[in-house]
């Protein structure tokens, strides 16, 4: 009786413990599949043993903790696709803006209403110029030259010799030209007097305004004297070339056909003559040579080969169309200047190509530097006259021959003989500063010349002019 009690006391907590259960399953409705999978009859509970709420809970526990990382997982996943989505409309935005920028910008509408920019007014004939212009000053238009220059049309020292009439902007060679002379540009440079280079009373300096662009790759200039013949005879020769040895400066004369030992310069070493801009050639005509400025750089010298024209006399600046072999010649002439300039070569020449100093002195020419500078032709005329009675008793019986030259401290004097000149140098040291003056290459060539026709005469060369 005792052993029935305690089974029926059994079966009634089993009983007991399963309505718990049910009854806690049907509370979590998660955990309901697995309530309904327990046992419902006394063998299978006691094959799976007894479920207390302790393994309930922990059942519990773990599958919340499952449901919680995907729940942080898939929100960490949509926080960054809404970053990548900003981010896309951000950069879209910023993109329309920038869009919307250069709209405006190209439509000249300011985006601060206190800026204004500044509009050409209709019908205004003053040309534009750059903020560095602005800084320095006007700006120098393509055709005109510089005012530093002093080369404008209405100045006294010179003139404008091209373009002569306002119908003619400007000269390109065409390109129909077959030779040199083909429709070739050719200017007259009336007005040069070789015996008054020194005195600075004649004509002697070139300026051309011009331009060669990226693709040309070559120019020339000549300078001939009269007679030359359809430029037989050529005193100057000016032909930069892109193309030859990584680009030069070619240098030469002419004589009875036959072109002279060129001066090759390297184009590297020399302002930019190839390009868009326009430059400016000065061209100047000395006792020693020609001298070259390349927009106020001196660039070159070409000494005297030929002995120039003893009387005064016109010389002839041809602008040829293409080159000895009939290849174009690509560029474009603004302006031409012809007048009278002080020497613009100053300082140490000798690194200047072309320069080759004529290491003999003349024997008869002194040197008088320090003296005041002179600014006018009356000034001149009394330097001249002073330098004479100082010099007089050095001369012969003709007196002394003195050049004075305008805008200059120093001045020559050429005496009768050797041996005045000797005694000069002694004797007047103390009240002028004097030397022994150089002897420039004309002189050299006008003394080889008298050589060679005294030769030829079976004369002896005279020792001095006046004899």
């Amino acid at each position: 009786a005792d052993e029935g009690v305690a089974a029926a006391a059994t079966s009634k907590k089993r009983k007991k413990k399963r309505k718990n259960k049910q009854k806690k399953a049907k509370q979590q409705p998660a955990f309901r599949a697995g309530a309904d999978d327990a046992p419902s009859d006394g063998e299978g509970s006691d094959a799976s043993g007894d479920y207390s709420s302790e393994e309930v809970s922990g059942d519990e526990g773990g599958a919340t903790l499952s449901e919680r990382r995907e729940a942080k997982l898939q929100q960490m996943r949509n926080e960054l696709e809404e970053k990548k989505r900003k981010s896309v409309e951000e950069g879209e935005a910023a993109e329309a803006l920038r869009l919307q920028h250069l709209e405006e910008a190209n439509s000249a509408i300011s985006l601060m209403p206190s800026v204004k920019r500044k509009k050409r007014e209709e019908g205004g004939d003053k040309p534009a110029m750059s903020l560095i212009a602005n800084l320095q000053g006007q700006a120098t238009p393509t055709h005109e030259f510089s005012k530093d220059l002093n080369m404008g049309k209405e100045n006294s020292s010179g003139t404008v010799v091209f373009p002569t009439s306002s119908d003619v902007a400007s000269w390109t060679p065409p390109d129909t030209a077959s030779n040199p002379a083909d429709e070739a540009l050719e200017i007259q440079l009336p007005d040069f007097d070789s015996l008054r280079l020194q005195e600075g009373s004649s004509n002697n300096t070139i300026a051309i305004k011009f331009s060669a662009p990226h693709e040309s790759k070559r120019f020339s200039i000549n300078i001939a004297a009269p007679g030359h013949r359809d430029y037989y005879d050529i005193l100057f020769h000016f032909n930069p070339r892109a193309r030859q040895k990584g680009g030069q400066l070619v240098i030469n004369d002419k004589q009875e056909g036959i072109w002279g030992s060129a001066l090759e310069v390297p184009l590297s070493t020399l302002p930019l003559m190839f390009g868009d801009h326009a430059c400016t050639l000065a061209i100047q005509i000395n006792g020693d040579g020609f001298d070259i400025f390349l927009d106020g750089e001196h660039c070159a010298r070409l000494e005297h080969r030929t002995q120039l024209p003893k009387e005064k006399c016109s010389l002839t600046l041809q602008f040829p169309s293409t080159d000895d072999y009939g290849s174009p010649e690509v560029w474009t002439v603004y302006r031409v200047w012809w007048g009278q300039k002080p020497s613009m070569a100053s300082g140490d020449i000798s690194g200047v190509p072309g320069v080759n100093m004529y290491s003999s002195l003349h024997p008869k020419k002194l040197f008088v530097s320090g003296l005041s500078k002179l600014h006018s032709l009356p000034e001149v005329e009394l330097r001249r006259a002073e330098l004479e009675r100082a010099f007089r008793k050095y001369g012969g019986s003709h007196g002394v021959a003195v050049v004075c030259p305008m805008n200059a401290t120093y001045a020559f004097v050429e005496v009768e003989a050797e041996r005045q000149a000797d005694l000069a140098l002694q004797e007047m040291a103390s009240k002028y500063r004097l030397n022994r003056a150089r002897r420039t290459k004309h002189e050299a060539l006008q003394e080889e010349r008298a050589a060679v026709e005294a030769a030829n005469q079976g004369k002896l060369q005279e020792t001095s002019e006046w004899d």
